[in-house]
């Protein structure tokens, strides 16, 4: 699954279980599962990644925020004529 952008924005978030069945032969080992991720890309252009379960949540939390007070339109370039 690719990340979201400006031109599709949205949240893309991969977080595997953490709770394993008893019965499982993995939920004893020393192997270690998936790394939770997460991703998200607003109109305006503003985009944003985590990795890690504390991180993730954290990026969640800023898209909630980020969406409550975005107009949605890109902010305005800074280069050229309009940075004179």
């Amino acid at each position: 699954m690719t990340d979201p952008t400006p031109d599709h924005p949205g949240i893309r978030i991969f977080a595997p279980p953490v709770y394993r069945h008893p019965n499982d032969g993995a939920r004893w080992s020393k192997r270690y599962g998936s790394t939770p991720n997460a991703a998200y890309a607003c109109p305006c252009g503003q985009t944003r990644t985590a990795i890690g379960a504390h991180a993730v949540a954290a990026l969640v939390a800023d898209y909630d925020a980020h969406r409550s007070v975005c107009t949605g339109t890109p902010a305005p370039l800074a280069e050229g004529r309009t940075a004179a």
